[in-house]
């Protein structure tokens, strides 16, 4: 992996599969996001065919998905690299710990850019699959989607990975059946994002999954039988 191009400044965060962090390039000066995967690759085919690069690939160019700048793979030891464009904080870093309210203007424009991502990988057949405040990233007026690493295909075949998406922000589809829920859970990610944005605590702060199903019951209501009954089918 050709590290020369680029000079590490700091680490930007760390999850999972993978940490992020800082750069600036030497050619053009440029600040980067490089997301350095923690797995290796054996070939770079099984790179290409990663899920997040393609994804990446096919909702290229828009406004408010994060462009992927670079792949950068090193065949003998296998590691990989993902080059992206730099932005100054997500959603979380702009609401932990915040005393005042974010202006109603600014929420209504970046629910806007959100709800218009959603839109556009929706439309070209991509699910996210883990919309949560973390993966929103901002800068000044503009927002930008991230972190395709668990989308998937609209009409890929179920069941789903059952575990799938921070808990808080996951449906109840995704909690009540054995992987049977499809592209419209992003748009409940959306919705708990939307009301922790306005009001800046999570809506289902559920500590356990059971906890997670009470606290939507709380707020939500309890469904009605008809519904219980189509998600015990699966």
């Amino acid at each position: 992996m050709d590290s020369l191009e680029y000079r590490m400044i700091c680490k930007k965060g760390e999850g999972t599969f993978s940490e992020v962090l800082k750069a600036q390039c030497h050619k053009s000066n440029k600040y980067v996001a490089i997301k350095c995967m923690k797995n290796t690759f054996d070939s770079l085919e099984q790179v290409t065919n990663l899920r997040e690069i393609q994804a990446l690939q096919r909702l290229s160019p828009h406004t408010n998905v994060i462009k992927l700048l670079e792949v950068l793979y090193d065949q003998p030891t296998g590691r990989l690299a993902l080059v992206f464009e730099l932005m100054d904080m997500n959603i979380y870093e702009l609401i932990r710990g915040r005393r005042t309210y974010v202006s109603e203007d600014r929420i209504k424009s970046y629910m806007f850019q959100l709800l218009k991502a959603m839109d556009h990988m929706h439309r070209n057949g991509i699910f996210h699959r883990d919309i949560k405040p973390e993966n929103i990233l901002i800068m000044e007026e503009s927002l930008k989607l991230a972190d395709l690493g668990s989308c998937r295909g609209v009409y890929s075949k179920q069941p789903y990975t059952e575990y799938i998406s921070t808990r808080w922000y996951r449906a109840p589809e995704c909690l009540l059946t054995d992987g049977y829920y499809n592209y419209k859970m992003d748009m409940w990610g959306v919705g708990c994002v939307f009301f922790e944005i306005i009001s800046l605590f999570p809506l289902f702060p559920g500590t356990n999954e059971l906890d997670q199903i009470q606290k939507i019951h709380k707020v939500m209501g309890t469904p009605p039988q008809q519904l219980l009954d189509k998600m015990r089918r699966y």
